[in-house]
């Protein structure tokens, strides 16, 4: 892939470009599904391409092909050279420049291959047996999975990268429901990682029955202005719409809440919201980004204060900026956008039932419905929630159909306790968080 990839560049430019990058990617999938002890499925996709970015009188074109015949990769740069004529110009068109060292980033274990098959499909029965095991009004698996991907990243540019590295990882999933008396409530527990070995399917069975088995007999309650908790899964679901309005891209559209805020205190003391590319055992973690440039640790919001954005190339340029290695790019089919790595909340020092302990009367939110509807430029959201009561500072019911709404700024700056059990959910983490005052609309 190496090779190709300087066989465009060098095509582009003796074709005429100006700036050229070649970004190729050659993956493996493996997806195993179980239920009721069988394999109802089990998957493995490979897909393996190249595409070339192409500057020409500061106009950009793209083209992609899996076709990595010495014909097809021709026609590909040819392809990106002409697409460029149609395209508006624009000054802030960069590459980066070539990077003499890469940071060191585990991102391969071997041992992920060399496991057989038959191991992984256990562990996927494995799983679902112990969630069986774990109560018996478990009665249904929506999906006990495991998953596992190899992967190798190739960038090379006409400014002097030529980079490359090698990842993999592997992980297992189980959604179930439970059912008693005709009521019947869902449970889900993950856990993906870097290493086969710290897959633990006994505490991914447990735990997902467990959430099912809690929430059985669920109601909702009278409305009211009270406490309230929010498990880590949904902190990291609330993460995922603060994450695209902490980017350059979203300022710069006039997208983000968070737009001339640089430097305002704009959260509770307690929040540092951090993205950081070199996380030690995370699976989002790399030498480099989708455009060659190495990934960095970045500090958004320190102790509440808004210190600034995630760049790429590109939105560094129209800012005066530097990159901080974000450069998004899943795939060889399009272009980078400026995305997150291993983006959470840091953790606090507060053990979880502490935070709860601490509360005579509020809610424990375990799930959320319709988060995606939040407004980004506003902050405004309004969801479905269901969780449990707190009650004299103990777990008590399980609650259903009531509704939240706040704005994103104000549940930033009502965080009055952060949990010390930081937790991942793929690329996204973050403690257990107390609000201390939100509206809840029930019956």
């Amino acid at each position: 892939m190496g090779e190709l990839a300087r066989q465009m560049v060098e095509r582009a430019q003796s074709k005429g470009a100006q700036l050229s990058e070649a970004y190729g990617l050659d993956s493996k999938d493996l997806t195993i599904e179980v239920s009721k002890g069988v394999v109802e499925t089990m998957k493995l996709a490979e897909d393996r391409g190249i595409g070339i970015r192409v500057f020409k009188a500061g106009k950009m074109g793209y083209a992609y092909t899996s076709d990595l015949s010495e014909a097809a990769v021709e026609s590909t740069v040819d392809r990106a050279l002409a697409n460029a004529a149609f395209t508006g110009e624009d000054p802030f068109w960069r590459l980066p420049d070539k990077v003499n060292q890469y940071p060191q980033v585990d991102t391969y274990d071997p041992a992920i291959a060399q496991v057989s098959v038959e191991r992984k499909i256990e562990l996927a029965k494995e799983i679902e047996a112990t969630a069986r095991a774990t109560d018996p009004r478990v009665k249904i698996t929506e999906r006990s999975s495991y998953q596992d991907a190899e992967y190798n990243v190739t960038v090379v540019n006409s400014q002097g990268i030529d980079a490359t590295y090698r990842g993999a990882y592997c992980g297992a999933y189980a959604y179930l429901v439970a059912e008693e008396k005709g009521d019947n409530q869902t449970g889900f527990s993950l856990s993906y990682g870097l290493h086969f070995e710290d897959i633990d399917p006994k505490k991914i069975g447990r735990e997902a029955a467990a959430k099912a088995v809690r929430m059985l007999g669920a109601k909702s309650v009278p409305s009211r202005r009270v406490p309230v908790v929010f498990d880590p899964y949904v902190t990291t679901q609330i993460l995922g719409i603060v994450a695209p309005a902490l980017t350059a891209e979203a300022v710069q559209k006039g997208k983000s809440l968070f737009a001339g805020k640089v430097g305002q205190s704009i959260a509770s003391g307690k929040v540092s919201i951090i993205d950081d590319g070199l996380l030690p055992g995370r699976i989002q973690s790399a030498p480099f980004d989708g455009e060659g440039v190495p990934t960095s640790r970045t500090i958004l919001i320190e102790e509440g204060q808004l210190k600034g954005f995630l760049y790429n190339t590109y939105t560094a340029a129209k800012d005066g900026a530097a990159s901080t290695g974000n450069g998004s790019r899943g795939s060889f089919r399009g272009t980078p956008d400026v995305g997150t790595t291993n983006f959470y909340l840091e953790a606090g020092d507060v053990a979880p039932d502490d935070l709860i302990g601490q509360i005579s009367s509020g809610l424990y939110v375990t799930e959320v419905m319709g988060m995606h509807t939040a407004n980004p430029i506003s902050g405004d959201f309004s969801v479905g929630a269901a969780g449990i009561l707190i009650e004299k500072g103990r777990l008590t019911t399980p609650v259903r159909g009531v509704a939240i709404a706040g704005n994103l700024l104000e549940w930033l700056d009502r965080i009055d306790g952060i949990g010390n059990d930081l937790t991942f959910f793929i690329g996204k983490g973050a403690p257990t968080v107390r609000i201390k005052e939100m509206a809840i609309s029930g019956n």
